[in-house]
């Protein structure tokens, strides 16, 4: 089979072959500058910057789909580019300006340079705590969704002065301003509807060429919902669709992009097409999630039944992702929606992207741990190993406490705990997700045999993610778990090889207590707890941060090139 991927110079603009039938698909061109633009002066050595990704092809296959279907997967690529367009105004608008500024800029440096906006979808560097790599503007920690410069304990006081305001401040679907001393907010689909619409009127043609009668009325609801900023209706649609082979992330669901308020949402989007073999293999990890729940380490107050609940698991592939899916850290699942209300009512959907996910395993998990690991023990590493840790690190992010119980009553988690809780929801799914994993080995769901595959191929990705550093939410979380693991002595570290050990009769242990601290400042929203925390544990210690300077020619992500092109508008 032949797959034929758009020239990068061109941004997106043509067309891509691709499948045995040699479909042709045109790609909407992108409103791009017709003359090079200067730059300011980069702050960093963007080509070494650039060697930490491996770009990775993400083909679009054809084969198999009818002409019908590949017009869908066309129509809903077409939808998720003007989540790319929202996006992009949402973390670093004058990064959108650079890039489609440089696309006609002939020199190396210049698309390098462009080459890394793309990646990091803002002027700021991730791997560097988000230092600025061009220019000198320092970096806003909510993007243009906050008032650039404003600080927690100016929104503290205002809210204090204007407790009426507190609900649209803390809304994660509005925009705040500054309108002379006050904070005016303004909703997201009116703020960005000159591209929601066109959004969604790509979704109801979507929906038209869908022969799954499930899949259409969602896109329409999700159609409706990005028009009003109410999701709730497409949320449980989108919940309730049983194996399907088209699907869609579409929508504001992660708070990524707001380092302040760790509330608002910024926009993204994946088209997904079912892997069925692969699907087929998640029942038995699905069959559990209730009694596993019951299990957790915390109080029985904090851990609500969700007995019924269905909870989908979807493999998917997928050849194209826009927005906070496209740039920076590059997940290989998702577990959504976010919505509590949902959580409580119905669970959530977990989605592996087995395209992504098989890049990662194969060119930073597996090669990290064989450079840091002592040898005996990085010869547990596996592809499905690490696929199991993923798939509980998915379920995980629907267990647990549902709300905070504060001392003013229930309270979501996420404005609870505040800028810390992304790192703290992404280490307690780590970390309940090997406590899911143990559970299921003493019960006889997964043979005991393969304990220690699991925790080297957790341990693997622990090393994975820290060369992120703290500034991004899986890195800050997993920093801390490595800490703490290392402060337990169930990971040590082995001078004379210079190699990291797991002691396997610690980590069940460590495990455990682990996760219920984490649980219990979800559970008890006590943002103070949670952020003395992670204070003690998120720094890279100095031996770690030698041995990962080893690590250079390992990649530490993932740089995609679809066939569909990179063009924004």
């Amino acid at each position: 089979m032949k797959f034929v991927r758009l020239a990068t110079c061109l941004a997106g603009i043509g067309s891509a072959v691709s499948g045995a039938s040699a479909q042709v698909m045109t790609v909407p061109p992108a409103a791009l500058s017709s003359a090079c633009v200067a730059h300011p002066k980069t702050n960093e050595n963007i080509s070494a910057q650039l060697a930490k990704f491996r770009r990775i092809e993400v083909p679009f296959s054809t084969a198999g789909l009818s002409t019908r279907e590949i017009q869908l997967v066309q129509k809903l690529v077409e939808a998720s580019r003007y989540i790319e367009s929202i996006f992009w105004r949402q973390s670093d608008p004058e990064a959108l300006r650079l890039y489609n500024g440089l696309a006609s800029c002939p020199g190396a440096a210049d698309q390098q340079l462009r080459r890394f906006l793309l990646i990091s979808g803002s002027r700021y560097d991730l791997l560097e705590n988000n230092k600025a790599f061009v220019g000198t503007e320092p970096f806003a920690p909510s993007g243009t969704l906050l008032p650039r410069g404003i600080t927690q304990k100016e929104i503290d006081a205002y809210i204090t002065a204007h407790p009426e305001k507190k609900g649209e401040i803390y809304n994660p679907l509005t925009v705040v301003k500054r309108q002379g001393s006050e904070l005016v907010t303004v909703p997201y689909h009116v703020e960005y509807r000159q591209w929601l619409e066109p959004a969604a009127r790509a979704l109801r043609e979507a929906a038209s060429l869908s022969d799954e009668k499930a899949f259409s009325n969602f896109l329409r609801l999700r159609a409706d919902a990005l028009l009003s900023d109410d999701y709730y209706a497409s949320d449980i649609a989108w919940v309730d669709l049983d194996n399907p082979k088209f699907d869609i992330i579409f929508a504001p669901y992660e708070t990524y992009v707001d380092n302040l308020l760790g509330v608002k949402g910024s926009y993204g989007a994946a088209v997904l097409i079912r892997n069925e073999p692969e699907s087929r293999k998640l029942e038995t990890f699905e069959r559990y999630v209730a009694d596993i729940q019951q299990a957790l380490p915390i109080a029985a107050d904090d851990k609500p039944s969700n007995a019924g609940h269905r909870t989908p698991m979807e493999v998917m592939d997928t050849p194209y992702r826009a927005g906070d899916l496209r740039h920076g850290y590059q997940a290989v699942a998702d577990n959504l929606p976010n919505d509590p209300r949902i959580h409580e009512e119905k669970g959530t959907k977990k989605i592996f992207f087995k395209n992504f996910l098989d890049a990662r395993v194969k060119y930073s998990v597996l090669p990290i741990g064989v450079l840091l690991m002592r040898a005996d023990q990085s010869r547990l590493l596996s592809t499905d190993g690490y696929l199991s840790v993923v798939v509980m690190h998915e379920l995980s992010h629907g267990i647990g406490p549902a709300f905070a119980r504060t001392p003013k009553g229930k309270t979501d988690i996420t404005e609870a705990i505040g800028p810390v809780a992304s790192a703290l929801e992404e280490a307690k799914a780590d970390v309940v997700g090997m406590f899911a994993l143990g559970w299921l080995m003493d019960h006889g769901a997964l043979p005991k045999s393969r304990a220690n595959e699991y925790y080297a191929s957790y341990v693997a990705g622990i090393f994975r993610a820290v060369r992120f550093g703290v500034a991004e939410a899986h890195g800050r979380g997993e920093m801390m778990e490595f800490n703490y693991l290392v402060e337990r002595g169930a990971i040590t570290r082995d001078a004379s090889a210079g190699k990291y050990v797991i002691d396997f009769a610690r980590m069940p242990g460590s495990i455990t207590s682990l996760a219920k601290e984490l649980l219990e400042a979800e559970a008890t929203g006590d943002r103070g707890r949670a952020e003395r925390w992670f204070a003690r544990y998120d720094q890279m210690p100095a031996t770690l941060r030698k041995a990962l300077a080893k690590a250079g020619g390992v990649p530490v992500d993932l740089d995609p090139v679809t066939a569909f092109g990179d063009g924004v508008r």
